[in-house]
């Protein structure tokens, strides 16, 4: 199957969050926040959305940081995805 978002919605595979912290200590699972980092796996195509143009700012493959409580989980072929706004996208990864 395969998810194609619509209007300004941009669809993202959350990023592993590290085991480990940069001064080496080795974090339990359940003590692991997941972290805001994805990975862009679909685009919507934009358009008019509430009155307003929307040109879509960010391309598959990116790695982005998104807002921490935004957007819609999806399970799908036993994988998770999350769907968000393009306005939820605080900043692309470079």
């Amino acid at each position: 199957m395969k998810l194609t978002p619509l209007a300004d919605r941009v669809v993202l595979k959350q990023l592993e969050a590290e085991e480990t912290t940069a001064s080496g200590i080795v974090l339990p699972g359940k003590e692991k926040e997941k972290p805001q980092q994805a990975e862009v796996i679909a685009v919507g195509p934009g358009g008019v959305v509430d009155g307003k143009e929307i040109k879509m700012e960010v391309k598959v493959g990116q790695h982005v940081i998104y807002s921490k409580y935004s957007g819609t989980e999806v399970k799908l072929d036993d994988e998770t995805f999350i769907i968000v706004k393009q306005n939820d996208i605080l900043a692309v990864i470079e």
